[in-house]
């Protein structure tokens, strides 16, 4: 079999994974956006870059991507699976809350944007019927680079986060309805454009978001219940990747995009108990798509139409972005933000977006906009939305925001629900639901992690906050708070699954206080070396009460035995984490803390 094997059908593949694996982390250390890397990559690689000189330099095809229409419909999935992300990141609830940017500033920025830019190609001579095609496909920003550089920069909880967000919402959901549009303008002529045939041709894309949340929460939380109860990580990755890619599929058959079809999903399971072990399991997959799509957006970009119409190309790109930031930041303004946020979120979206690709492919397939203008109109788009990583930073230096030495912007993010900072308790067995019902006594908020998926299924039935997931990744414990929660209980009764969290979550947090549950004496001593602020061993527990029984059925007064018990419980804990013991740790976690 291997002898039939051809090296040159995996180039491509080579090629992506030497761009993520070498370009991608220079870019890192240069404090430039990995987003930038993917796209120069892509111009580079591409057919208009090295492929451009492989008819007279043979040897440059070795570094060219042979097959970017491949490449581009792979690429797709990128979208796809940020979409999804996305949605788990919010709920329906949230999105309740959402509504008046989303329908409201969403709907007049797209609708203002689609007739500026229409009435500026029409007075330069383009069909009325072309230039509302060409609108639209301007009108919407890119979700794939923006939301990215959001979270990069921990700025989507802020108020331009969440404008800005809720703006590219809706521009995803108008894809399908300007797609359907389109077809019908590109079949019947402008003379069709209002009739009964066109609302009859949004039915089945109603029909399949209706379909999508019905059998979405008829069929998803079972299936995943099913998938955990197996422990099998290969199985619930596979079942992960099912439910993205089977809605985005279902949504696409209905007439929809892809990415909406995942975003219903995600929403879905954001009220699960399974939501942030989702998140965990797709965020690889979601992050190497993702560069194979800004990837394939370098590759399109046509240089020849560049080099042979600088000046209308560059123009058309410049623009493009003044006119959607000044749209948006006009919004902005009189939706009741203040100017900085206004700003940012005016460069935000100022540049072109992904769906310019689908959109004005479509309206040249059918004739309604001329191939050589609509290439132009993308070459134009892709420089637009290859600006966007710079118009992001000049965004937060005109207003106002400081960047730490890391690039991210200094603002201080409230957890995703607006809610106090939660205690984190590992385990919900006996301990833990103890430990639980004490912080509800005590009005302290709190949030449980738990691999047992009937213990979670359990609690949820009680209404409790706990979520399904490996406690032991560094990943889902961010995802369940651990940057903002005040302290950490381990209370598993494995040891080293105690160990690996304490040892992780010290990594992660030098300052948090964490208590563990420990065995025995030597476990307890194991985990103050790794850590631990306080480890509580159950045969030492369970003496103390032992002794506080006896003591008091033998006339002891109460006072007395409370003292003693509180005293002998000290000199253990002094015994146990004596710092000359554990090698000077402990002060160099401290000393970490105090930094």
């Amino acid at each position: 079999m291997e002898g039939h094997v051809s090296p040159g059908e995996y180039k491509d593949v080579i090629l992506f994974l030497a761009t993520a694996g070498v370009i991608v982390p220079l870019f890192r250390r240069w404090r430039i956006s990995p987003i930038l890397g993917f796209l120069g990559a892509g111009v580079v690689l591409g057919p208009y870059g090295l492929g451009a000189l492989s008819g007279s330099l043979p040897w440059v095809g070795y570094f060219t991507i042979d097959n970017p229409d491949e490449v581009a419909q792979l690429a797709e999935f990128g979208v796809v699976f940020l979409l999804f992300m996305i949605g788990l990141e919010l709920s329906w609830e949230r999105l309740r809350l959402m509504r008046r940017f989303v329908f409201g500033m969403g709907a007049l920025q797209v609708g203002l944007c689609i007739a500026a830019i229409a009435a500026v190609a029409i007075f330069f001579g383009v069909d009325p019927i072309a230039a509302i095609a060409i609108g639209a496909a301007l009108a919407l920003s890119s979700t794939a680079v923006v939301m990215p550089i959001l979270t990069e920069q921990k700025r989507q909880h802020s108020t331009a986060g969440r404008a800005t967000f809720s703006v590219l919402l809706f521009q995803d959901l108008a894809v399908a309805p300007i797609l359907i549009t389109l077809a019908i303008l590109g079949r019947g002529g402008g003379d069709q454009a209002f009739s009964p045939k066109l609302l009859l041709a949004f039915a089945p894309a109603v029909l399949g978001i209706l379909g999508l949340v019905v059998f979405g929460r008829l069929l998803l939380r079972p299936m995943l219940k099913s998938v955990a109860r197996a422990k099998s990580e290969e199985l619930f990755m596979a079942a992960c990747l099912l439910v993205v890619i089977g809605a985005g599929l279902v949504s696409a058959l209905t007439g929809l995009s892809m990415a909406l079809g995942a975003f219903i999903a995600g929403l879905l399971l954001a009220e699960t108990e399974y939501r942030h072990e989702v998140e965990v399991t797709i965020e690889p997959f979601k992050g190497l798509l993702l560069g194979l799509f800004f990837l394939s957006v370098g590759i399109g970009l046509d240089l020849s139409i560049l080099a042979a119409k600088p000046l209308l190309v560059l123009g058309m790109a410049a623009g493009l972005i003044a006119l959607n930031a000044s749209v948006v930041y006009g919004l902005a303004r009189l939706f009741g933000m203040k100017s900085p946020p206004a700003i940012e979120a005016g460069l935000l979206l100022a540049g072109g977006g992904e769906f310019a690709f689908v959109i004005l492919s479509a309206a040249m397939g059918d004739g309604i906009v001329d191939r050589a203008i609509g290439q132009t109109v993308l070459v134009s788009s892709t420089l637009s939305m290859m600006c966007i990583p710079l118009l992001a930073a000049l965004g937060l230096k005109l207003g106002g925001r400081k960047v730490s030495g890391e690039g991210l912007a200094v603002e201080p993010i409230a957890p995703a629900d607006g809610e106090k900072p939660r205690v984190l308790v590992v385990g919900y067995g006996r301990v833990g639901r103890l430990v639980g019902d004490m912080l509800s006594r005590h009005d302290i908020p709190w949030v449980a992690a738990e691999r047992d998926p009937r213990l979670v299924e359990a609690a949820r039935r009680a209404g409790e906050s706990i979520f399904f997931g490996d406690a032991s990744r560094p990943e889902f414990l961010k995802r369940c708070g651990l940057e903002t929660a005040p302290s950490l209980v381990v209370t598993m009764d494995a040891p080293d699954g105690v160990e690996t969290i304490v040892a992780t979550a010290r990594q992660m947090r030098p300052d948090l206080t964490i208590v563990a549950r420990a065995r025995d004496a030597r476990q307890a001593q194991r985990l103050y070396e790794l850590g631990a602020t306080d480890a509580v061993p159950e045969t030492v527990e369970a003496s103390l009460q032992l002794s506080e029984a006896v003591l008091v059925e033998i006339g002891v007064p109460m006072g007395l035995i409370i003292a003693s018990i509180h005293e002998r419980r000290d000199e253990f804990r002094k015994s146990l984490n004596r710092p000359e013991a554990l090698g000077g740790r402990v002060r160099r976690y401290r000393r970490n803390a105090e930094a």
